[in-house]
């Protein structure tokens, strides 16, 4: 699963492999969960932190139109 990220300048970017995502102080921590469940499980990894205050928007995207919305986003 991907998620697009849009910051306050206008930036967007896309964070792949992740398939959830939670505010740990200052920042967003975008997590795969690899089955676990929980985002306090043993077997979830952080994929992305971003500082909160800079983010506008987070959108999840969908694997199918994943390429189509990247080139979108890019122009």
């Amino acid at each position: 699963m991907s998620f697009v990220v849009r910051f306050e300048d206008e930036t967007t970017t896309v964070v792949h492999g992740a398939d959830a995502y939670e505010q740990e102080g200052p920042l967003t921590t975008f997590f795969d969960r690899n089955g676990g469940g929980r985002l306090a499980s043993a077997f979830t990894q952080r994929v992305a932190s971003f500082r909160t205050a800079r983010i506008i928007e987070v959108r999840k995207m969908d694997p199918a139109c994943a390429a189509s919305d990247v080139a979108t986003l890019a122009s």
